[in-house]
């Protein structure tokens, strides 16, 4: 398979550098090759965008739903094809695959949906024979920029909301998800979306991304990535004045209090750190432990974690994958071996594959580190996690607010006072009881506190209010 640009509405091959795509399983399989674009792509997509976003904006909301409609349907039936390719792309086994392009075709059907639900609202006015009214109206060209780690939803949960509002899009997907970016805006085309509306350009951030934040058709940015990239995006937007909104990192923690049932919150801090190889900004990477029960959870959790094999994603049975690319291999590689320097290993997930067969990262339990280590500090995006006693709830909330970061919190506990008391303390965007830190739903909102996000918000509702403007009108008609 080769990646290829799709820009108003006509399939081109990128005269950029060329890059070979491997199965992070299975190193000496090739994927596909992935062609990169050049400034002048960017330049090509936002006219096709401007010139699409007049017909497209002007249609009735029911009809942008349609095309999502016909979309998602288009999804459900390519569901087993999909998720093989993003599998083979990028490395999530393969089961939380067909779990994450099944949630591409919900995103697709929610937002469908909102077609017909009301965009405005009847103000009063204090004069008579004054009708006074919101609406919410597009953007106009909107630039998605989404990561690797979740191929399909992601990019949906923007696109969906995007296009449902009446924007066009600029479609940049991360290089190790261009090929999965590709069949999936063959399936847009299949579901007859018009020409211009969505294009894709395929291409390496430091070559396009300025580009594009810098290219006069942009309107809005909607970035997922790393801090450091998304402070960048917001700084450039600021001085355009463009609509933008980042979703970046997390140093996410897990709360275990003395009267938590054991069995319950091991079971969700192992799913929460070591699905999809820790590579998800929700993941648990924090778990603070009241004191009384550190020795009983970390004995059950140790077990856990021991019994955890590592396998190529494609297996049905895979726990835990590789991490995505040789460069995420090597980062979380410096922080494995950073640990095994600095603190104490409790435990380590049983054997994996050779490196030479690909890019395997054993999952590892430590302690021994206070909250100003990097292991503690840092977003490692892999599957290690830090353990941390606490002498009672006030100092595990201290614990859990001692980051710059502000994604996702959990608390395990019986105590329904606590419980309140953690979803009103704990500094994140979203906070959960006796559930993993991962796994938002799609209708509710997606963000954090902090470093985490911008300030506004992903998925439900929230979204349209990110994708659209609100209007204020008023009419004489007496």
């Amino acid at each position: 398979m080769e990646s290829r640009n799709w820009i108003g509405g006509e399939w081109l091959y990128p005269s950029g550098e060329e890059m070979v795509a491997h199965d992070p399983s299975a190193l000496q399989e090739e994927v596909g090759v992935v062609r990169f674009s050049t400034k002048d792509d960017v330049t090509q997509a936002g006219e096709a965008a401007r010139l699409a976003q007049r017909g497209w904006g002007a249609l009735t909301p029911a009809a942008r739903g349609d095309c999502l409609f016909r979309a998602a349907g288009l999804l459900e039936a390519s569901l087993a094809e999909v998720a093989e390719l993003a599998s083979r792309e990028m490395g999530k086994p393969i089961t939380e695959m067909r779990g994450e392009v099944m949630r591409g075709v919900h995103l697709l059907r929610y937002y469908a949906a909102e077609g017909v639900r009301a965009i405005g609202n009847v103000i009063p006015s204090n004069e008579s024979g004054v009708l006074q009214y919101t609406k919410r109206v597009p953007l106009g060209v909107t630039a998605v920029i989404t990561p690797w780690n979740f191929p399909v939803a992601i990019p949906l949960w923007k696109i969906a909301p995007a296009l449902l509002c009446g924007n066009t899009v600029i479609w940049k997907p991360a290089e190790h998800a261009s090929l999965t970016a590709v069949r999936i805006a063959e399936l847009f085309e299949s579901a007859q979306l018009p020409t211009g509306v969505l294009n894709l350009v395929i291409g390496q951030g430091h070559v396009i991304g300025d580009a594009l934040l810098a290219h006069k058709e942009l309107d809005a940015v909607s970035f997922t990535g790393s801090t450091a990239t998304g402070m960048g995006i917001a700084q450039q937007c600021a001085r355009r004045n463009l609509k933008y909104q980042t979703e970046m990192g997390g140093k996410n923690a897990a709360v275990v209090l003395k009267d938590a049932d054991v069995a319950q919150a091991v079971a969700m801090i192992v799913s929460g750190a070591f699905r999809s190889a820790g590579q998800k900004c929700t993941a648990t990477s924090r778990v603070i432990v009241e004191r009384s029960v550190y020795e009983m959870f970390t004995e059950a959790l140790c077990q856990a974690v021991n019994n955890i094999q590592v396998a190529p994603a494609l297996d049905p049975g895979t726990y835990l994958g590789p991490v995505a690319s040789a460069g995420q291999y090597e980062k979380v590689a410096s922080y494995v071996a950073m640990a095994r320097r600095d603190a104490d290993i409790l435990a380590e997930g049983g054997a994996a594959p050779g490196t030479d067969h690909g890019y395997y990262v054993r999952p590892l339990v430590v302690t021994g580190l206070d909250s100003s280590h990097p292991l503690i500090r840092e977003e490692i995006f892999g599957p290690v996690i830090g353990v941390l006693p606490a002498d009672d709830f006030e100092d595990a909330i201290r614990l859990c607010n001692a980051t710059v970061y502000g994604l996702s919190a959990s608390l395990f506990t019986r105590d329904l006072r606590l419980a309140h008391r953690f979803l009103d303390e704990a500094e994140a965007g979203m906070v959960r009881v006796n559930q993993e830190t991962a796994g938002v739903e799609y209708q509710a909102a997606f963000g954090g506190l902090k470093w985490s996000s911008s300030h506004t918000r992903e998925q439900g509702q929230a979204a349209l209010e990110f994708y659209s403007a609100l209007k204020t009108c008023a009419i004489r008609y007496d």
